[in-house]
C-alpha cells in the first residue's frame, strides 16, 4: 500500500512541476463539477488565463489522486491550484488573491 501512495505522490509531484498552472478540481474547466471549482475557473479566466492553459486534474476520475493531494499539499479541500509548482490554495484563497492583485501578478510572469 506505501508503495501505491508513493507512486501517486509522485505523478502528483511531476503533474505539479511540469505544467506552470495546474488546478486539481471536480470536473473539468469546461464542465466543473462543484461550485469552488466553478469559482477557480473563473477566477483564473478573470486573471486572462485561457482554460486550455490549465493542466485540470479531475479528482472524480481518479480516487487516488483525490486522496493523495490533500497529503501532498497538506490542504484538505478541492480545488488546489498550483503555478510554476508552487501550491497557491483553493478557491477562497484564490479569491482574495484575485481582489488584492496579487494573483494576476503571479500569473503574468
Amino acid at each position: 500500500m506505501a508503495d501505491i501512495q508513493q507512486d501517486v505522490q509522485t505523478r502528483i509531484d511531476q503533474l505539479v512541476k511540469n505544467h506552470g498552472i495546474v488546478l486539481f478540481m471536480k470536473g473539468n474547466p469546461a464542465f466543473p463539477m462543484c461550485g469552488f471549482s466553478g469559482r477557480a475557473v473563473q477566477i483564473l479566466k478573470a486573471c486572462g488565463v485561457d482554460p486550455k492553459n490549465i493542466a485540470a486534474v479531475n479528482v472524480l476520475e481518479d480516487e487516488a489522486i483525490r486522496q493523495g493531494i490533500k497529503q501532498y499539499s497538506q490542504w484538505p479541500t478541492i480545488p488546489q491550484l498550483y503555478v510554476k509548482g508552487e501550491f497557491i490554495g483553493g478557491s477562497d484563497i484564490m479569491l482574495e488573491m484575485y481582489e488584492s492583485g496579487e494573483l494576476q501578478k503571479l500569473l503574468s510572469h
